[in-house]
């Protein structure tokens, strides 16, 4: 009786350990297709818009230019795929995220949000 008892026990932990590690690579497997769909939006994102050439400091401040409808897309992109990083416990690259649009767009429509959402990743990174 004794035997049946151990036996019983073992295969239980061993059937603990082994639901254990599956749980593990599930959620890392998540974690890497979660990483290989920012980046990918993040390269969309990036490739919509080619990046400004740096100027001189004492270049005149363009005119405030309210925006299309073709310049929103890249706006809009880059603004969910900071909440998305958000969403997804990432706080410090939905701040870069969130930071790369209003340094390429400025006047955008969504930098009260985009302000606001990194108040709120600050006070997220900083908690962790």
């Amino acid at each position: 009786m004794k035997s049946m008892f151990w036996l019983a026990t073992i295969g239980f932990v061993i059937a603990i350990v082994l639901t254990a590690r599956l749980v593990l690579r599930k959620f890392e497997a998540r974690r890497r297709a979660e990483e290989a769909r920012a980046l990918e939006l993040l390269a969309q994102a990036s490739a919509a818009v080619p990046p400004k050439p740096v100027e001189a400091a004492t270049a005149p401040v363009p005119p405030v230019v309210p925006p299309s409808g073709e310049a929103i897309g890249p706006q809009k992109l880059l603004f969910e795929a900071a909440h998305k990083a958000g969403e997804a416990g990432e706080p410090a690259l939905a701040i870069q995220l969130y930071a790369r649009l209003l340094a390429r767009y400025p006047q955008t429509t969504f930098a009260g949000q985009a302000r606001a959402a990194v108040d709120a990743q600050k006070k997220k990174l900083v908690k962790a």
